[in-house]
C-alpha cells in the first residue's frame, strides 16, 4: 500500500478535560490553522465543526466524539474531541482506549476541576502520554503558575512548562517557547500568523530561570543528557527536544503550554507540541491481544505488512448513510470491498465503504493501514469494542469496559403507530452507546432505560424524537437500585422437574453462593465431580442465573457482587435438557438470594460544589440534610470555595434547582458516579413499598 504520509507522520490524539475548559474552541482553531476549514467556528453561535449534533449546538456542550483529520508541518493529525460532561464518560473512555497521546485543556482561571481528574485518571488507566494546554489565559483571575501546580497536586504529574506567557488577563498577548527563547505575539483577530518579537526585558530573567529549570529537569531522563548537565556542556535544542518527547512517551514528563483558545492566541505552537512530544503509532508498544481458540496472548506491531487487527470503538447512526463503525487500525491493511472476521462474534464482514471523516462530512478512500483511524459503512454484526481482524490470523484484542448506569425512566409510545418505531430506535441508540441500556420490567411490563445521568437520558430521548421521529411519554427519573446478598449460603438445592405426556423435564442443581467486592458483578464457577451433570449442560445452568439476577428478590432490581459456584446437581438421560436445567439453576439461584439476607445497594456520587464563601455554612447544611458526607474544602480564586462530598443519587434529585435559590445563581456543582453502598433497612423499606 503506498501511503501519502509515513506512520511516523501520524499523530491519533485526543482533546480532552473538563466541560467548558474550552476544548471545542481549540479544536476550532486548530481545524481553521491547519486548512480544513475557512471560517472559525464559535460554540456560542452553533458553528462549530465538531459539535456538529443539534442538541450539541443548542446547549453548547459536546456531547459525542467527533473524529476529524488534519495536517500540519507535513503530519497527519486525528484529532478526537471528546466530551467533559460526566454523564458522557463512555464517550471519553472507548477514545482514550485507541489514542496514542493527549491534550488536556485547563481552564487558566478554574485550574484542575473535578471532571479533569477523572479523564486524567481515565488516561493514566490506558498510559496515555499528554500535554496540557492551559486556556483562557485573558480571562480576569487566569493564573498559569497556579494551574501548573495544581496539575501536580492534584493530578501528580511531573508536570513541566514549556512556556512562559506574554502578558496577564486582558494584556496577555503571547507566549515565549522557554526552549528555543523566542517569542511570539498574534496581533490580528484570527491569529493565523504569530509576529516572531525579542523577549520583553521584564520576562527575561524569568524565561532564563525556567530554561534552567527545565534543563534540569529533561536531563534528568537521559544519561547522556545527565553527564553534560553535570560536566556543564551546553545542550542543544534538538538534545533536548528529542529527550523531552521520549520522557512524555514514557510517561515521565507532561510539558504544560498555555493561550487563550477564543482570541486564536497560542494554538500554532500547540500544534508544534503535537508533533514534536506526542507519539506516532511506532512509539508506542505494539497491541496485545489472545488468539481466540488457545487463548494464549499475542501481539501486533503497527505494519502494514502484519494481519490486519483492529478495534471497532464507535458506531454511529448516520441520518444520511446509516450505520457507520469507527475504527483504530493496529495492524495490516484494510480495503473497500474486502471481507474481514470478527473473531468475537465468530463472523465475517464486508467492508462496504471505507471512509476518512471530518466530523459529519465525509471523504471515501480506498485503504486504510496500520495506525490509522477511520469509518466503516456496511458491518452489520460489529459492536463497540468488538475485533476485526485477518481470517487467516485471528485475534480479539483487549475489550473496552463501561460503568454502569445510574439512573433510569420508564418509557412508553404515545401512539400505537410509535411502539414499532420505539423499539427500533432504542436498538439503534443502545448499539451506539454502551452505557444505555433498554430493558423490559417482568412485573410491569414496562421499557426502561438506564443512563449516566438525567442529562445523558434527556439528550436519548430528545434524539429519538429528532432523529427518529418517535413521540413517547417519558415517566420520572429513577435510582438504579441494586440488589446484593450479605452472607454466604450453601447447598441451595432445586429440583425441576415436570411430566407431560411424551418426554418431561428434569433438572437437578446445587449451588452455593457468597457476597463479593462491590463492583464484581455476577461470578460463576462450577465444581462438578464425576460427571453428575454433563458438561454440556452447565452453560445453560449459567445462562439461567444471569436471567434471574437481571431482577432481584426485593423490588426487582438487578442483583449483583455475586460468586455462584455450581457444587452438585443429577441429570436424566431421557427427560434432561437445556431448558430444564436453565429453569432450575433460574429458580436455584433465587431461592439462595432470599436465604442470603438481601438487601439493596444505591449508587453513591461524588460531588463537588463550588459556591461564594458566604454560603459555604448553608450549602455544607444542604449536604448533609441529603444524607452526604462532607470529604474536605479546597478555596478557589475570586473568594469561592470547593466542597468534596459524597451523597447518594436519590438525594441529589432537583439540587440544581435548590443549590441557585440558596446561592442567588452563583453556585455551581459537578458530579460523577463513585460506588454503590448498602441502603440502611428503615430506607429500604421505603424504596420497596414506593418502588
Amino acid at each position: 500500500m503506498a501511503r501519502k504520509y509515513a506512520l511516523e507522520q501520524f499523530r491519533n490524539i485526543g482533546i480532552i478535560a473538563h466541560i467548558d475548559a474550552g476544548k471545542t474552541t481549540t479544536t476550532e482553531r486548530i481545524l481553521y490553522y491547519t486548512g480544513k476549514t475557512h471560517k472559525i467556528g464559535s460554540v456560542d453561535d452553533g458553528t462549530t465543526v465538531t459539535d456538529w449534533m443539534d442538541q450539541e449546538r443548542e446547549r453548547g456542550i459536546t456531547i459525542v466524539s467527533a473524529a476529524v483529520s488534519a495536517v500540519w508541518k507535513r503530519h497527519l493529525i486525528n484529532i478526537i474531541d471528546t466530551p467533559g460532561h460526566i454523564d458522557f464518560t463512555a464517550e471519553v473512555q472507548r477514545s482514550l482506549r485507541v489514542l496514542d497521546g493527549g491534550v488536556v485543556v485547563f481552564d487558566a482561571v478554574q485550574g484542575v476541576e473535578p471532571q479533569s481528574e477523572t479523564v486524567w485518571r481515565q488516561a493514566d488507566l490506558y498510559r496515555v502520554p499528554r500535554i496540557c494546554f492551559v486556556n483562557k489565559m485573558d480571562r480576569v483571575g487566569s493564573s498559569y503558575k497556579r494551574t501548573v501546580d495544581m496539575i501536580r497536586e492534584r493530578l501528580g504529574a511531573n508536570a513541566i512548562p514549556i512556556q512562559v506567557p506574554i502578558g496577564v488577563e486582558n494584556k496577555f498577548q503571547g507566549v515565549v517557547d522557554i526552549i528555543t527563547r523566542k517569542a511570539y505575539i498574534w496581533e490580528d483577530h484570527e491569529g493565523s500568523s504569530p509576529v516572531e518579537i525579542d523577549i520583553p526585558e521584564d520576562l527575561v530573567e524569568q524565561v532564563e530561570d525556567a530554561r534552567h529549570d527545565l534543563v534540569e529537569v529533561i536531563a534528568e531522563t537521559d544519561e547522556d543528557l545527565t553527564l553534560k548537565y553535570l560536566e556543564e556542556v551546553i545542550i542543544s535544542e534538538e538534545e533536548l527536544k528529542k529527550s523531552l518527547r521520549a520522557a512524555v512517551i514514557n510517561n515521565k514528563l507532561t510539558p504544560v503550554l498555555c493561550g487563550s483558545s477564543l482570541i486564536s492566541t497560542g494554538v500554532q505552537p500547540l500544534l508544534d507540541a503535537v508533533v514534536d512530544y506526542l507519539p506516532s503509532p511506532l512509539d508506542i508498544p505494539p497491541v496485545e491481544g489472545n488468539e481466540p481458540k488457545s487463548e494464549e496472548s499475542i501481539s501486533r506491531s503497527p505494519d502494514d505488512n502484519e494481519p490486519l487487527s483492529a478495534l471497532v470503538f464507535k458506531i454511529v447512526t448516520d441520518p444520511y448513510v446509516g450505520r457507520l463503525a469507527y475504527i483504530r487500525i493496529y495492524s495490516g491493511v484494510i480495503e473497500q470491498g474486502t471481507s474481514v472476521f470478527n473473531p468475537g462474534k465468530a463472523k465475517r464482514e464486508r467492508i462496504g465503504r471505507l471512509i476518512r471523516m471530518y466530523a459529519d462530512r465525509r471523504e471515501d478512500i480506498t485503504t486504510a493501514g496500520a495506525g490509522d483511524i477511520a469509518a466503516v459503512l456496511g458491518l452489520k454484526n460489529s459492536f463497540t469494542g468488538d475485533t476485526l481482524c485477518d481470517p487467516k490470523s485471528p485475534i480479539i484484542l483487549e475489550n473496552i469496559t463501561f460503568p454502569d448506569p445510574v439512573i433510569m425512566v420508564a418509557i412508553e409510545p404515545k401512539t400505537a403507530a410509535d411502539q414499532d418505531k420505539l423499539a427500533t430506535a432504542l436498538q439503534k441508540l443502545s448499539e451506539e452507546d454502551p452505557t444505555f441500556q433498554v430493558r423490559v420490567d417482568g412485573d410491569t411490563g414496562q421499557t426502561l432505560i438506564s443512563g449516566m445521568g438525567e442529562l445523558h437520558l434527556e439528550v436519548l430521548v430528545d434524539r429519538m424524537l429528532r432523529e427518529f421521529k418517535v413521540q413517547a411519554r417519558v415517566g420520572r427519573p429513577r435510582v438504579a437500585y441494586k440488589e446484593s446478598i450479605t452472607r454466604p449460603v450453601e447447598k441451595v438445592d432445586y429440583r425441576h422437574v415436570k411430566q407431560t405426556g411424551g418426554h418431561g423435564q428434569y433438572g437437578h442443581v446445587v449451588l452455593n453462593l457468597e457476597p463479593l467486592g462491590d463492583g464484581s458483578g455476577i461470578v460463576f464457577e462450577e465444581k462438578i465431580k464425576g460427571g453428575a451433570i454433563p458438561r454440556e449442560y452447565i452453560p445453560a445452568v449459567e445462562k439461567g442465573i444471569l436471567s434471574a439476577a437481571e431482577s432481584g428478590v426485593l423490588a426487582g432490581y438487578p442483583v449483583t457482587d455475586v460468586k455462584v459456584t455450581l457444587v452438585d446437581g443429577s441429570f436424566h438421560e431421557v427427560d434432561s435438557s437445556d431448558l430444564a436445567f436453565k429453569m432450575a439453576g433460574s429458580m436455584a439461584f433465587r431461592q439462595g438470594i432470599q436465604k442470603g439476607a438481601p438487601v439493596l445497594q444505591e449508587p453513591i456520587m461524588r460531588v463537588e460544589v463550588v459556591i461564594p464563601e458566604d454560603f459555604l455554612g448553608d450549602i455544607i447544611g444542604q449536604i448533609n440534610a441529603r444524607r452526604g458526607d462532607v470529604l474536605g474544602m479546597d478555596a478557589h480564586p475570586g473568594g469561592t470555595q470547593g466542597v468534596r462530598a459524597m451523597v447518594p443519587l436519590a438525594e441529589m434529585f432537583g439540587y440544581a434547582t435548590e443549590l441557585r435559590s440558596a446561592t442567588k445563581g452563583r453556585g455551581a456543582f459537578t458530579m460523577e458516579f463513585d460506588h454503590y453502598s448498602k441502603v440502611s433497612e428503615e430506607l429500604s423499606k421505603k424504596i420497596i413499598v414506593g418502588g
